[in-house]
């Protein structure tokens, strides 16, 4: 892990984007940003307790929506659907495998394809991969505040639904 990243380039695509988020990021109800490492406002996170339903919306920093993250009630904490800005279904989190050492959980996307999810969910040093490639990795390394972890988006990724991922694996998680 002796591996030195750039700085923070901005938001382009062919950068390595890396985002500062807190641990027990988010109860229903409560409200949340995601800033990026140099500190800055990126997305926001509206938690909204909705009847049966728990649901997250995370929004750009103009408050448009751009995920919306809801539980599936009746599989108690085991599926959790992310819908687009649309409302169609951008990705179904679930988990997969939990083992003292390893969990493994899996990312069935709109397109068909799949992204696993793989490491110490629980203390948030974990990978999450597309096919063979390394989409993003999550780690408190980056990070010395306390109660912090990091995610590294590599380029080219949807920065917002990557980070929505990590927020439905957080809550089920921890939750």
């Amino acid at each position: 892990m002796g591996r030195v990243m750039g700085g923070f380039r901005g938001r382009g695509a062919e950068s390595t984007q890396r985002y500062k988020m807190h641990e027990k990021l988010i109860s229903i109800g409560d409200d949340y940003w995601i800033e990026n490492e140099a500190g800055e406002k990126s997305f926001y996170v509206d938690g909204k307790a909705l009847r049966i339903r728990e649901t997250l919306i995370i929004k750009d920093v103009q408050g448009n929506e751009l995920y919306k993250l809801k539980e599936k009630m009746i599989r108690v904490r085991d599926t959790m659907n992310i819908q687009n800005a649309g409302g169609g279904t951008a990705a179904t989190v679930k988990k997969a495998l939990i083992t003292p050492l390893r969990d493994r959980w899996k990312v069935d996307l709109a397109d068909g394809s799949e992204m696993k999810v793989q490491g110490n969910i629980l203390d948030h040093e974990y990978k999450i991969e597309g096919g063979r490639r390394k989409v993003a990795e999550v780690s408190k390394k980056w990070f010395r505040i306390r109660d912090t972890y990091g995610v590294e988006i590599s380029p080219g990724q949807d920065a917002a639904l990557i980070l929505a991922i990590t927020v439905a694996v957080d809550q089920m998680a921890h939750g």
